[in-house]
């Protein structure tokens, strides 16, 4: 390739001029905005709500752990099945 040839082929397509985006901000908008939709915001104050509160019922470990001490805990062989069961057909 040839150097000098730069020259001759820049005047034939001219230098590259940017454009302008249709999209681009209006003249004197020079802030971003942003909108949370309600359903956002719905979802943010349950997320808040579910931090705050303990994940784990005390009060139902507590129970079963009276139950395996006394030996009366009990699971229906038919709870067994259905877990087993949705966990392996989905």
């Amino acid at each position: 390739m040839r150097i000098d040839s730069y020259m001759s082929v820049n005047q034939v397509y001219g230098p590259n001029k940017t454009r302008r985006s249709p999209y681009a901000a209006q003249a004197g908008q020079t802030t971003d905005a942003l909108e949370i939709s309600d359903f956002g915001n719905a979802y943010q104050v349950a997320k808040q709500a579910a931090k705050g509160g303990s994940p784990v019922r005390e009060d139902k470990v507590a129970e079963i752990k009276q139950q395996l001490e006394n030996g009366t805990y009990n699971v229906p062989l038919s709870a067994v099945a259905e877990k087993m069961a949705s966990q392996l057909l989905g």
